[in-house]
């Protein structure tokens, strides 16, 4: 692993190019690594775990609206959509962008948490649209999102974007231009215009994730896919970008993150090294925000201990519950963030999987989390979940912040202690770093509980026979032909869209 240095260089100094972040992060995707076989394996059940997540939101309105819209721009031989029916084929920006949005709409997916925060898995929706399209089979596919995947961590690792109010998805698109390089055999010189062109296009501020949270959240990645893919072919057809997209004296660093004195380490594998950084990765047993992971095994184990809790006179026992945990969990999902829609019995579903104090009441009530039920608007609106929910608070613990942004992954945790205080004054307390279903967690996902993951989000939807086929396909991801990635995509029950699709109102394609 080299560490690169990265910071703002003036006009007069003509960087070079090849001293450049977006030219390393180029040159990584078109150089080639072998392949670890661990972290090929993985690839395959990200692929499960998105078809998973992107199935099972297929009916919300988010959703459809994205497949909608997909529909009116068809292309040979394009690329399929989640829902769409195999003989529907559109364009790869737009598969990407009803894909993107079909995997990202429930929050269920892969995360990877560092200097700032992430869903790597994000990037597969438009490099496999872009891989139908161009005809290029699974191992350029399997190449491709490892390098998007080792680009993705990187940055996150590296640069902090959230600091400043920018949201997560100026890492992401850069990352999908290089994996898209990378499958495609592009040379470098292109996918270093084509990521500058992409980070360039898709620097947004988080307030898609602030107060009122709105369906933006679902759409932003696949925006990113979308706008990372036109850059590509723009960049192909000798089309240039703002440069030095990072290092410039108005690039992004200067003015947009630490300003001009600012330096960054960003760490990328040196060439020919195999690719590893999707195993630093992890996915979501619980459809809810990454921190909120660990929180939600805890409140199980806790609840034991609180009897009564799920009703009101079990409620009216407690006077307080204070979780103490990182700088990201208490001032992002807690109380820290001084948004009184966290507390909204009527407040959106994305408003409700980014607060700790709402996931907190459901768990520790029902002693578990269904990515339909523990949303749903009765759910919600409960009184004696209420009353509990407004005696929840969160506060930032040193300790758990310095353990989240710790190097070591056997220190580092994504979790808190939960202290809960009752009226006679007596308390029940209990910790917990790390997620049942992290890889060094108690009980860490391994590929038969993707498979399960996808049978449960996946029931009544698709078949068993067409299950059993995905999984093959994706298990055997490397080995496919360009034909074969449409396996990628299991049959579902398209009746079963037909009332969410006829809802929608028109829009200016369709």
């Amino acid at each position: 692993m080299i560490e690169h240095l990265v910071r703002v260089s003036p006009s007069a100094a003509r960087l070079p190019r090849e001293r450049q972040l977006a030219w390393k992060l180029a040159a990584l995707a078109t150089t080639a690594a072998p392949v670890d076989p661990a972290a090929g394996a993985t690839v395959g059940h990200r692929v499960v775990d998105n078809a998973a997540v992107a199935v099972a939101s297929l009916a919300r309105r988010p959703v459809a609206v994205a497949r909608d819209q997909a529909r009116a721009h068809p292309a040979t031989p394009g690329a399929s959509v989640f829902g769409g029916g195999p003989r529907l084929r559109v364009s790869p920006e737009w598969a990407a962008w009803a894909n993107g949005t079909a995997v990202r709409e429930l929050d269920f997916h892969d995360t990877y948490l560092a200097a700032d925060y992430s869903h790597p898995g994000d990037n597969i929706p438009p490099l496999l649209a872009v891989a139908q399209h161009a005809g290029v089979g699974g191992a350029a596919l399997l190449r491709g999102l490892l390098v998007a995947y080792e680009v993705h961590v990187a940055l996150v690792t590296g640069i902090c974007l959230h600091r400043h109010r920018i949201d997560h998805v100026a890492h992401l698109s850069a990352a999908t231009a290089c994996g898209l390089g990378a499958m495609l055999d592009l040379p470098t010189a292109v996918v270093y215009q084509a990521v500058q062109q992409a980070v360039h296009t898709t620097t947004a501020t988080r307030q898609s994730r602030k107060g009122e949270i709105s369906s933006w959240k679902a759409f932003a990645p696949a925006f990113a896919g979308k706008a990372a893919i036109e850059a590509v072919d723009r960049a192909m057809r000798g089309e240039t970008a703002p440069s030095p997209i990072y290092e410039g004296e108005d690039g992004l660093i200067a003015w947009l993150l630490d300003g001009p004195d600012a330096a960054y380490t960003v760490p990328l594998p040196a060439p020919g090294e195999p690719l590893r950084g999707i195993l630093a990765t992890y996915t979501k047993e619980y459809s809810a925000e990454y921190q909120a992971q660990a929180l939600i095994d805890l409140a199980r184990r806790l609840r034991e201990k609180i009897a009564g809790i799920d009703t009101a006179a079990g409620v009216a026992r407690i006077a307080s519950v204070v979780l103490h945990t990182s700088h990201h969990t208490h001032h992002v999902i807690g109380s820290g963030a001084n948004d009184p829609q966290k507390y909204d019995p009527t407040a959106s579903r994305e408003t409700l999987d980014h607060s700790i104090p709402y996931i907190l009441a459901v768990a520790l009530q029902d002693g578990g989390w269904h990515h339909v039920d523990s949303y749903a608007p009765q759910r919600a609106a409960r009184a004696d979940t209420v009353e509990l929910w407004r005696r929840i608070s969160t506060v930032e613990d040193p300790e758990w912040t310095r353990r989240y942004h710790s190097p070591d992954p056997a220190h580092k945790a994504f979790g808190g202690r939960i202290v809960v205080t009752f009226a006679d004054g007596s308390t029940v307390e209990d910790a917990l770093a790390l997620a049942d279903a992290h890889p060094a967690g108690a009980r860490p996902f391994d590929r038969a509980a993707y498979a399960r993951k996808f049978a449960t989000l996946t029931a009544g939807t698709v078949a068993d026979a067409a299950g059993r086929q995905f999984l093959d396909a994706a298990d055997r991801l490397g080995e496919l032909t360009a034909a074969d990635l449409a396996l990628l995509f299991p049959a579902v029950d398209d009746a079963a869209l037909a009332a969410a699709d006829a809802a929608l109102p028109k829009g200016i394609f369709r």
